[in-house]
Parts: C-alpha cells; sequence; structure tokens
C-alpha cells in the first residue's frame, strides 16, 4: 500500500483544527454582498416611494407602463433597495392574485448586451425557452408574448446600466423605452427601473427618454456614520453570537466606513473583523481585530468599485498611479496628472474631458477617501493641488485598473 506522506495529510489536518476552534458568528450569509434584509434603515421613505410609483400593478394592473431611475455611489443600496422592492411587490401581488414578475439583471455580468439581457430575462419566466437562434429585438418581442400568453406584468430592474449604455449605445433603451408603443391599444406589460452610478451617463440617451426617466427619480445620498449604525447592528444580531461583537465596535466601524458613506464595505469591514478574531481564537471581536481588517482591505480596490467607475475616471487615476509609480514620491500636481490623462486617453484613443471636469472627478475621488487632495506649500513654485493615494498602493491600483481598461482596449481594436 502506498504511504501517505506529511504533506498530503496537511490540508485535511487544517481543516480540522480549523473547525474544532470556537467562532464568533452564528451565521455568516447575512453579511453577504447577495443577502437581501427585511429592514432597509435609512431607506424606508425610498422604499416607500417605490411603492406609490408601482401601485397601479396591484389595483389595475397592465393599464400603465413604468420608468423609474435609481442613482447613487457604490455603497449606497442602489442594489438593495431595488431587489428588497421586488421581492415585496411580487409577493404582494401573489396575496391578491395578480400575475407579477420582478426580474433583476446585471448588465455588466452580461456583458453590456441586450441579446444576452434579454435572453436571461425570458429564461426566468420560461426556463425551456431555446437559447439560440434570435435577434436581441426578437427576443423582446417574444419576451412581449410570453407575458401576454400568461397574462403578466414585468418589472426588469437593468443594473449597472452604464455598461448597456457604454457597450451599445442608447438603442436598447430606446427599444425598450418604446415597445408599448409599437402595441397600441395592447395591455401595458413591460416596466423598468434603471440602476446606475452616475447619471452623467444618460446624455448618451434620446432627451425623451432621458426625460421619462428623470421624471421618476431616486437618488441615494451617501451613507453618514449614524446612519451606517443600524445597518450594522441589524446585521450583527443576525451574523453574531450574543455577546460577540460589542457595540463599541459596531459604532468603531461604522465611524470608519463614514468616510466614504459606503455599507459595502462595512459590512466587509465586520466580517473581517470577525474573521481575525475567530483566527486568534478570540471569542469577542475587538477594535484591533477591526484595525487589522481595515489594514487588509482597500475599499477603493473592490472589483465592484472599480467597475463602478466611469472609463475617464479610471484613465485619471491610472495617470495618476503611474506618476506616483515613475517619481516614486507622495504626491504629484494636477497639471502633471493632466498630462499623463491625456497621454492615457491617446493610449485608449479616448477624447480627452476637459479640466473642468477632470476636477470635479478629482473632487469626487476626494470626497471618498480614494484619492488625496492637498495645496502645495512652501517651497514650491506657485499654488497648486497635490494628488497621491491614502489608502492604497499605487502599483495595486494601476494593475486593477489597467485589467478594468482591458475591454476598452479590446473595443477599440475590433473597431480599427
Amino acid at each position: 500500500m502506498k504511504s501517505v506522506g506529511v504533506l498530503e495529510q496537511l490540508p485535511s489536518d487544517i481543516v480540522k483544527e480549523v473547525l474544532s476552534k470556537s467562532t464568533v458568528f452564528r451565521n455568516e450569509g447575512p453579511l453577504s454582498l447577495e443577502y437581501i434584509p427585511l429592514r432597509l434603515p435609512n431607506r424606508e421613505d425610498k422604499l416607500a416611494f417605490l411603492v406609490q410609483l408601482f401601485r397601479f400593478v396591484l389595483e389595475k394592473p397592465c393599464s400603465m407602463s413604468q420608468r423609474v431611475l435609481i442613482t447613487g455611489d457604490v455603497g449606497t443600496g442602489k442594489t438593495v433597495l431595488s431587489q428588497r422592492f421586488g421581492l415585496d411587490i411580487t409577493k404582494a401581488a401573489k396575496n391578491r392574485k395578480i400575475n407579477l414578475h420582478y426580474v433583476h439583471v446585471n448588465c455588466r455580468e452580461n456583458k453590456g448586451s441586450l441579446f444576452l439581457i434579454m435572453k436571461r430575462t425570458i429564461e426566468k419566466l420560461s426556463p425551456e425557452f431555446p437559447k439560440r437562434g434570435f435577434a436581441p429585438e426578437e427576443l423582446l418581442q417574444v419576451l412581449m408574448d410570453l407575458l401576454d400568453h400568461q397574462n403578466a406584468h414585468l418589472i426588469l430592474a437593468l443594473d449597472e446600466l452604464e455598461s448597456l449604455i457604454q457597450t451599445e449605445g442608447s438603442t436598447p433603451i430606446y427599444t425598450l423605452t418604446r415597445i408599448q408603443e409599437e402595441r397600441p391599444g395592447a395591455p401595458m406589460r413591460l416596466s423598468l427601473i434603471c440602476i446606475l452610478r452616475d447619471p452623467a451617463y444618460l446624455e448618451k440617451l434620446d432627451l425623451s427618454t432621458i426625460g421619462t426617466l428623470q421624471r421618476n427619480f431616486v437618488r441615494l445620498e451617501k451613507y453618514s456614520a449614524d446612519q451606517l449604525q443600524p445597518i450594522l447592528s441589524d446585521r450583527v444580531e443576525l451574523a453574531f453570537k450574543d455577546g460577540a461583537m460589542p457595540e463599541e465596535t459596531v459604532a468603531f466601524i461604522a465611524d470608519v466606513a463614514g468616510s466614504s458613506g459606503d455599507a459595502r464595505h462595512a459590512i466587509e469591514l465586520l466580517w473581517r473583523a470577525g474573521k481575525y478574531a475567530d483566527s486568534e481564537s478570540s471569542r469577542v471581536v475587538s477594535a484591533e481585530h477591526v484595525r487589522k481588517a481595515i489594514a487588509s482591505v482597500y475599499p477603493a480596490m473592490r472589483t465592484d468599485y472599480i467597475a463602478a467607475l466611469s472609463v475617464h475616471e479610471k484613465l485619471l487615476l491610472l495617470a495618476l498611479s503611474r506618476l506616483l509609480i515613475e517619481r516614486d514620491t507622495a504626491y504629484v500636481n494636477m497639471g502633471e496628472v493632466e498630462r499623463e490623462y491625456h497621454a492615457a486617453c491617446d493610449e485608449f484613443n479616448e477624447k480627452p474631458r476637459h479640466h473642468t471636469q477632470l476636477w470635479k472627478y478629482v473632487r469626487a475621488l476626494s470626497s471618498i477617501g480614494v484619492v488625496s487632495a492637498q495645496k502645495s506649500g512652501e517651497g514650491m513654485r506657485g499654488r497648486t493641488t497635490l494628488l497621491g493615494f491614502a489608502q492604497v498602493p499605487a502599483s495595486a491600483m494601476q494593475a486593477s485598473l489597467e485589467a478594468a481598461l482591458e475591454p476598452v482596449r479590446k473595443a477599440q481594436r475590433r473597431y480599427r
């Protein structure tokens, strides 16, 4: 019989050792990004407004079609607000014996393709539907026929709409918002919830579509530390054992994440701090565990944050990271960054934004702690703004941005 070496036994020994230790967690599920809480602290008014906008679905189904725009920075609760609304409205419809579907589709995960979005939507309603042989516009017509056949109304939530607009322009949104006009006299069966970070992307749409979306506008502001605390307290009650996460530790996390107003970052710190406590066999999560969690994660480096940035925000940050590495300094001045940004635009075949727009990017990125901006001091010629990174290595930022911008580079190659 073949002998089993020490190295071959090691992984199972480690697993046994870890599982034998106590944990501060009761259930880690409520700390996942996919979790949809029953309560949305400081978002109840927005949820109520959505219900008001869609109350016709419960009172007079298919009597009209609604379009709603939800915007806000990363971590302000756009996705969870829409998903919580979807669960609540479909449950209310079911109690009234109304055939209502809510389908949530992430445009970025579907490569910004209307075809893939329509395919995913139809599969939710009819899993046996054939997966090939249709153009995007044909799939939309198939969707409407399917809703007619089921006598149903669909609320379609398009998350990270930026990806769809960036990839295919205004045509998909125009097509989705005009489909009912091609069915005069027929029941209104399709409503839209469009979710995106920056409303500036809407400038690529036709004016009538913009007007329709902005008429029903839900803007989510960043959370303050005080607003984050009840969100974290709810998750602690569900995820941690009694007494494992003291109130002062929760308050500390809320204060840290309050600087960016990002609930996702706050919840991630909550989970990571618990993991550090477990690694030390501690029954209580302390402030030191939180500090270790902070040191282990850069909020600006999260995949969802990088993806949510516009192309030109990415190019500006790429220019800054390259300069900081090249100069090996803590800061570089705004003029140098702007010149490097123009070079990056040439590299990716993008038309540079004007100086005023770049300043808006800098202010926005500075307000959430991604970029550190300060006025130059004595010993420097003239007055200028110095830019750097306060919370993330420039090399890590550069690598993440270049990976995120690769699809832009590939798209430009296809059109040359």
